[in-house]
């Protein structure tokens, strides 16, 4: 790294005075004179025209003022309050101070050696003053926020004159969620103080005062969620949680839908603030604009202890249409589409379907744990809740937890509860756990590859023992569950690789059931585009709508990378397109599952017969789905790899994949 030795050893002030008379003089100072960092503050100082004969930093704020400013920076303040108490043991008799600013170099809190803080108000280095670049010229702080890294500013280098005989060391402090610049911490004394361990002290200081700020904001969220999740369980309308940001961080099932049903383009997965839903620290200085389709009835403020935490979002529903006739070739498939006692939201006949079923249904009269496996998109939630219904008749709780996504902390608390005083935020009189929530029923664990391993023990120990401890609880409480859990991942591997526990996995995969994927039940896929076509109906009140052979040829012959999800997907999107049509388009089918997905027409397929035609679309739309990767290619299909270059071969789609390999995965 350049200049690294000039970091930590004071340059000549001599050579560093010579070079700033010839910057104030207009002469080209001499090649390797300054540091690139002061060069470049010291030219950027020239350009706003920072006076260079300044003493000090302009006049403090009031003192109404000051207290504005850091009740608006409680956050950053609070994080650093502990931190800063330390400085003032730590720099004690060092002629030091720490210092802590907002975004734009204001001072808001100053500790260290009262000698040094003597020092510091002669420049008025002290709470209430501003220390930006454009006023202060260089200087640790107002570098520092201006390039966003650690900067280390000794005597001479500063641009005004009474400040030179001052050292500084400063880094911005980050919010640890979305990365924007929060403020800087500050280490500075008179020159004779020189340590290079300052700028070391300045970066691991904001670093904790990071850690701390991500504590803080675990802990809003927390209580966000806890006074929040009681209204997600609507069945009819859409709600969505946002944070203080206005991002969206959790969604019901219903959000989706409800915002497509008004025509509303959002991501939920990937968008960023909505604006307006930003709150006080985070909203914005420009003036926000609301999206053109938010309404104000739709949006209810989440406040705990007099201060606002989040929003709820709450789409309603729109009123449901009576339903209209479908044709007689369609109303066969539609009576038939769910059928399954207890099993009732797995709809298909298909022998690998039926044998998923029928052994969820055997072991649902056990108490033994389930382990299902399966792809991402294949059903695994609704076959643990037909296991459950088929093996506890009565009201007994069924109980999902996904354990993707969420901090070991928050898991620990979602899974065990814990009691009142356990942790900051947590919930007076204690929160009872899923595992204890499900006592007597069932606990559905999805993506349980994805447990942090420092919990697994402990949730071996439930299993084990058939006793739970709430977190900050020394006494055990006795529970009696049916473990279901669900993953997408090679458990085996996972073991292997030394993230998931070999006992846990023993433990969790007593039996398991494999749910095929959906290219391996093709003949379902009629019935399933039924009872999607149904609920979509009811939920948008558009009318019934039937589906063409054409269409149902091209879902027939489409590989499912994504399975029933996303035929789901597909067919809702379909559906809407349909607009007030009485049948579903193919010219509406997704790209990825339309059939003329080759660019050059088929006119060579007429021969072939219609086996060979369906076959060749199916290898050109998975061909197509699987981005030419060969490999994947010959897995959704279901045939070996020697068997696929045959039939490209067969096909004359051999040359078409060689002249791309260089696009192409094989």
């Amino acid at each position: 790294m350049p200049n690294k030795q000039r970091l930590f050893n004071p340059p000549n002030d001599r050579s560093i005075m010579a070079a700033w008379n010839d910057f104030l003089t207009g002469h080209v100072p001499p090649v390797n004179a300054l540091r690139r960092l002061i060069d470049d503050s010291w030219r950027r100082c020239l350009d706003v025209k920072v006076d260079p004969s300044r003493v000090q930093a302009p006049a403090a704020l009031s003192a109404d003022a000051l207290d504005g400013l850091q009740q608006q920076h409680r956050e950053l303040l609070n994080a650093g309050q502990q931190v800063m108490a330390m400085a003032r043991d730590l720099l004690a008799e060092t002629g030091t101070i720490m210092i802590l600013t907002d975004p734009q170099g204001m001072i808001l809190s100053v500790e260290g050696d009262p000698r040094a803080l003597s020092a510091a108000e002669e420049i008025r280095l002290s709470a209430g003053s501003s220390w930006d670049e454009s006023i202060c010229g260089t200087n640790a702080i107002g570098t520092a926020l201006s390039v966003g890294q650690p900067v280390q500013i000794h005597a001479s280098e500063h641009f005004c004159a009474g400040i030179k005989d001052w050292t500084c060391s400063a880094t911005v402090i980050r919010d640890p969620y979305d990365g924007r610049i929060l403020g800087a911490i500050d280490v500075s004394g008179l020159g004779k103080t020189f340590s290079p361990h300052c700028l070391a002290l300045a970066v691991t200081t904001a670093g904790r005062i990071e850690s701390q700020l991500a504590k803080q904001e675990m802990d809003v969220r927390y209580h966000l969620l806890e006074r929040s999740m009681a209204k997600m369980s609507s069945l009819h309308d859409g709600v969505i949680i946002c944070d203080r940001r206005g991002f969206p961080i959790k969604a019901n099932g219903c959000a989706a839908q409800a915002l497509l049903a008004r025509g509303i383009a959002f991501d939920l997965k990937s968008t960023g603030p909505i604006a307006t839903l930003n709150l006080g620290l985070f909203s914005s200085t420009a003036g926000a604009v609301a999206p053109a389709w938010l309404r104000d009835d739709w949006l209810e403020a989440v406040v705990v202890g007099g201060e606002r935490i989040g929003t709820l979002l709450t789409i309603p529903a729109l009123p449901a249409r009576p339903l209209s006739t479908r044709s007689p070739a369609f109303t066969k498939v539609v009576a038939e589409a769910d059928h399954h006692q207890d099993f009732t939201g797995i709809v298909g006949d298909s022998a690998p379907l039926l044998r998923a079923i029928s052994k969820a249904r055997l072991l649902a009269k056990t108490n033994v744990p389930v382990l299902l496996l399966g792809e991402t998109g294949v059903g695994k939630e609704n076959f643990s809740q037909g296991i459950h219904r088929a093996g506890h008749p009565g009201t007994q709780p069924f109980v999902a937890l996904n354990c993707g996504g969420l901090s070991k902390d928050l898991l620990a608390s979602e899974l065990f509860g814990h009691t009142e005083g356990a942790f900051t935020g947590s919930r007076r009189g204690g929160m009872a756990g899923k595992i204890e929530a499900a006592n007597g029923g069932t606990l559905f664990l999805d993506e349980i590859g994805e447990m942090p391993l420092e919990l697994q023990p402990h949730f071996l120990r439930v299993l084990e023992e058939g006793e739970i401890y709430r977190i900050g609880e020394t006494v055990p409480r006795k529970i009696s569950f049916k473990l279901i859990s669900a993953t997408n991942r090679d458990l085996h591997e996972e073991v292997t690789q030394g993230r998931f526990r070999m006992d846990l996995f023993y433990r969790v995969s007593v039996t398991s059931i494999r749910i095929p994927p959906l290219r391996e039940r093709r003949g379902d896929i009629a019935a399933l585009a039924a009872h999607f076509l149904r609920q979509f109906a009811e939920r948008y009140g558009m009318g019934a709508k039937d589906i063409g052979a054409d269409v149902l040829e091209a879902l027939e012959q489409h590989p499912w990378p994504g399975n029933v999800r996303e035929l789901r997907n597909a067919i809702e999107s379909m559906f809407l397109m349909a607009g007030t049509a009485s049948a579903l388009q193919l010219d509406a089918l997704p790209e990825a599952i339309a059939p003329a997905l080759a660019a050059r027409p088929l006119s060579a397929d007429a021969g072939r017969g219609k086996l060979e035609g369906a076959e060749l679309a199916s290898i050109r739309a998975t061909l197509a789905a699987d981005h030419g990767n060969l490999t994947q290619v010959a897995r959704h299909l279901g045939i070996a790899k020697s068997t696929l270059y045959v039939k490209l071969k067969k096909y004359g789609l051999d040359q078409d994949v060689d002249g791309a390999r260089s696009t192409i995965s094989v």
